[in-house]
């Protein structure tokens, strides 16, 4: 049996706690970067109402309400589409000039530019629509986890089961938070006042 002297266990129970206080700090740091921030978002290209070939740096600079859905949605979309203007009409001019609202439809196939145009225009003036080809909407779709796919209905045609997630981007691109509609117009107000 080894033995300790008797001076040196001081040393030792000091070293003890410095290797625990060690192995405790990398436990925080690796939970911390575990947490991080969600990976939402990601470059695209995609085509705007007007025709305009559009990418994510086209946006630097101004934070971003992003939200995915349908020209042909009979309800959700044109509700939370209305959230939105109605929340950044409550935030005042400065503020909201600061915020570009973004529908991305997730139903290319049907929703060109010249239908999104008119459709967009119904909410106010500040709305971006983004349509593309069938790949390009299902590489941002991923980037941001939405959730989109085609319900056959009675009679032909088809509708879209998608989420249903305003996403607050900010001006570097980064994703700051989400909102469901049915936050309303006053509190998504309230809390990009916050925010921006």
């Amino acid at each position: 049996m080894i033995r300790t002297p008797i001076a040196l266990v001081p040393y030792l129970i000091a070293l003890a706690a410095i290797i625990a206080g060690l192995l405790s700090y990398a436990g925080d740091r690796a939970a911390g970067l575990a947490q991080g921030v969600a990976a939402i978002g990601g470059p695209f290209t995609l085509v705007d109402q007007d025709g305009r070939t559009r990418t994510d740096k086209d946006f630097r600079g101004q934070y971003l309400l992003i939200y995915f859905g349908y020209t042909y949605c009979p309800d959700v979309c044109p509700t939370t589409l209305a959230v939105m203007e109605q929340a950044l009409e409550k935030l005042g001019p400065a503020a909201a000039a600061r915020v570009t609202p973004v529908f991305v439809t997730i139903d290319p196939a049907r929703d060109t530019p010249q239908v999104l145009k008119p459709y967009l225009k119904s909410f106010g003036p500040r709305f971006v629509g983004l349509t593309g080809s069938e790949a390009a909407i299902t590489l941002i779709g991923h980037e941001y986890s939405v959730y989109a796919a085609k319900q056959p209905i009675k009679g032909g045609g088809y509708a879209m089961n998608h989420s249903s997630t305003i996403y607050l981007m900010g001006p570097n691109g980064k994703f700051v938070t989400h909102y469901e509609e049915s936050i309303g117009p006053d509190g998504l107000a309230a809390d990009l006042r916050k925010r921006i």
